[in-house]
């Protein structure tokens, strides 16, 4: 039922989950089902001892990204790292692999380490033309990273890229382009801040019992490879900012005052 209910209605869901922990404690699906309905909630500190729990019980390593980034819900951006470059993270499927690059990217953000974030999610996967599950989301996150970094128009074409994938319209992307374009015809001088109010969370969906949560993303990055060339013109084209991916990525966009 938790798991039926979570997009819909996530304090129902956590209701629910809550009610079966009271039963069965030590099961694992249990204890998932309540740690990402708390997740989706945004109780960062109850999903993430409850995805411990978890784990302690059945050793599955799915939801490190999940977990990581309740450490970023937390505050503790250090542990978020330290949790994305553990052995255990090495051994993530391709899907897990892309949520702990969008997680890192997020933890590098909030230390200040703009540019860091923008090359922890470069990779062979972050292709225009591609159509991966997790396109939408990495597509959008790699924007906000350049956008924090100050590349705005490199930013505003990955936007772009992004409402292209995102066939679904889960993503605010189209949104954030017109904020982009508003403030650049403004010209402004001085300091301008966009804003995006939810951090770029894992996006994990609990099911019912029996069924694993699933999260959206990708292969270890080839970190060291330099950015890859922007197209002129994207491509047509998973997820994205969603309420159980509460993922809140912040910036600022300077722009300078024309010389002269």
């Amino acid at each position: 039922m938790a798991g039926r209910l979570v997009d819909d209605d996530p304090e129902l869901a956590h209701a629910h989950a809550r009610a079966a922990r009271k039963y069965l404690p030590r099961l694992a699906v249990v204890r998932e089902a309540m740690g990402l309905c708390a997740y989706a909630n945004g109780s960062w500190s109850e999903a993430l001892a409850e995805l411990r729990a978890s784990r302690r019980i059945n050793g599955s390593i799915e939801h490190l990204p999940v977990m990581a980034d309740c450490e970023r819900g937390l505050g503790r951006p250090e542990r978020a790292l330290a949790i994305g470059m553990s052995p255990e993270a090495g051994n993530l499927d391709r899907a897990g692999a892309v949520e702990m690059r969008i997680v890192i990217a997020g933890a590098r953000r909030d230390m200040g380490q703009f540019d860091a974030a923008v090359v922890s999610l470069q990779g062979p996967d972050l292709d225009p033309l591609r159509r991966d599950p997790w396109s939408v989301r990495l597509f959008y996150a790699y924007a906000d990273s350049l956008l924090a970094a100050g590349r705005v128009d490199d930013a505003r074409q990955w936007f772009m890229n992004a409402a292209l994938a995102d066939v679904d319209g889960d993503t605010d992307a189209v949104d954030r382009i017109g904020e982009i374009d508003e403030r650049l015809s403004s010209r402004t001088p001085g300091l301008a801040t966009l804003s995006s109010e939810a951090r770029f969370r894992p996006k994990a969906e609990a099911t019912s019992p029996g069924g694993a949560p699933r999260l959206s993303s990708e292969p270890s990055p080839s970190e060291s490879s330099p950015s890859e060339p922007l197209p002129s013109e994207p491509s047509a084209g998973d997820a994205a900012l969603s309420k159980s991916a509460p993922a809140q990525a912040e910036f600022v966009l300077v722009f300078e005052e024309p010389q002269g």
